[in-house]
């Protein structure tokens, strides 16, 4: 299993919603910052990484870390990334995920005697 890197490439803001339908103190996310960049094991949400979106991204970076590719048949360029966004409609931000040659452990180290 490989480790798969997950980059902001953008922070969504749709006013014309937000207007109509938001709270009136909603603003642009706040938790990601363009360029932010985490690693995941393939399995496990990178700390500081938005619960939503990770929710969002999960089966695109599972799959990414066992191997598979080209979703969609030829959605990316390149077969071994997807471009996934978060789930708010509002402020929607979008995650580069990329397969990487680095091996992730697969399993959780754990002190079975406790």
């Amino acid at each position: 299993m490989k480790k798969v890197k997950i980059t902001v490439m953008n922070i969504g803001w749709l006013p014309e919603l937000a207007e109509g339908y938001a709270a009136p103190d909603l603003a642009p996310c706040e938790y990601h910052r363009k360029g932010q960049v985490f690693y995941s094991n393939g399995w496990q949400k990178p700390e500081g990484l938005c619960d939503n979106a990770w929710k969002s991204m999960l089966e695109y970076v599972m799959t990414l870390a066992h191997g598979g590719e080209d979703f969609y048949n030829g959605w990316m360029k390149d077969k071994k990334t997807a471009m996934i966004a978060c789930n708010d409609g509002f402020r929607p931000v979008s995650f580069l995920l990329e397969a990487t040659e680095e091996e992730a452990p697969t399993f959780i180290d754990a002190d079975l005697n406790h």
